[in-house]
């Protein structure tokens, strides 16, 4: 049950985004331990919402025969996922408060904004809008959690939320199926394949332009990663009117490459 437990985290992502957090904290200057606290507090946020995803989506995985959920395998049940992805939640918050106040409120919202998607948003045209808000605070959390707090600079905020509404998109195309055919209705089951691929590709577009400006374009890193995801981004469209799986893959290569600029970031990130 314990495997189960595990593989119903999502424990792709949720590595993912633990290790960026943690490479945004060294990036910015804190202390060990602030970095190490602040580690364990996005991990256990990642945790619960993966849980409270599976969760959520229990009955619906089963009708379309989700092979990939331990939930809908039925080799985890409902009540053990719950009470974990509760615990997961409580314990995340707990985590942040020796960050500070501005920190742990910062994180309260993004982790709000990520259980409200899996509880309500993500069957309303407004399903970008939780992945928008907790990715563009990641940075915020990371700044606040300094020994003196910091505001994030306003492109470093406007690229994460760019890379989550990226995301989602990307995400969703990979289930676009399943989900129309059990009710799901956000943003990307209502338009097109091809034209939801264009969008993420925009948003990705528009996060590489936020990093290029913030990072400054006098900056070689700054200039190479800016040119790298224009070129990225114009075969993605080309092969987004197909809905390929090279666009697909693109996109995620577009949003690696994004997230490596804002790492490169380091103290910038932290508005003068």
């Amino acid at each position: 049950m314990l495997l189960a437990l595990v593989r119903a985290t999502h424990p792709g992502p949720a590595v993912t985004v633990t290790v960026v957090a943690v490479l945004l904290g060294v990036g910015v200057g804190l202390e060990p331990w602030r970095v190490v606290v602040l580690g364990v507090a996005i991990a256990l946020d990642q945790v619960s919402v993966g849980l409270s995803n599976d969760w959520i989506d229990a009955a619906r995985d089963r009708e379309t025969g989700r092979r990939d959920k331990p939930v809908a395998r039925g080799e985890v049940s409902v009540a053990a996922v719950r009470g974990t992805a509760w615990a997961a939640a409580a314990g995340a918050i707990l985590a942040t408060t020796p960050l500070g106040p501005w920190a742990l409120l910062v994180h309260v919202i993004g982790l709000g904004s990520a259980w409200s998607y899996n509880a309500f948003l993500k069957s309303t045209p407004l399903s970008p809008l939780p992945y928008a808000v907790s990715f563009g605070l990641l940075p915020a959390a990371v700044t606040l959690s300094r020994s003196t707090p910091g505001l994030p600079a306003w492109w470093a905020v406007a690229a994460g939320a760019l890379l989550g509404v990226a995301a989602h998109i990307a995400n969703a195309l990979r289930d676009l199926d399943d989900d129309r055919r059990t009710g799901i209705r956000g943003l990307p089951q209502r338009l097109p394949p091809p034209v939801a691929l264009a969008v993420a590709w925009a948003a990705l577009l528009g996060a590489a332009v936020a990093l290029g400006v913030g990072l400054g374009l006098d900056r070689p890193v700054a200039v190479i990663g800016l040119a790298a995801s224009v070129l990225i981004a114009i075969a993605g469209v080309a092969l987004s009117r197909r809905a390929s799986r090279w666009g697909f893959r693109l996109v995620l290569g577009a949003a690696l490459l994004d997230v490596a600029l804002l790492v490169a970031a380091g103290t910038s990130l932290v508005a003068s």
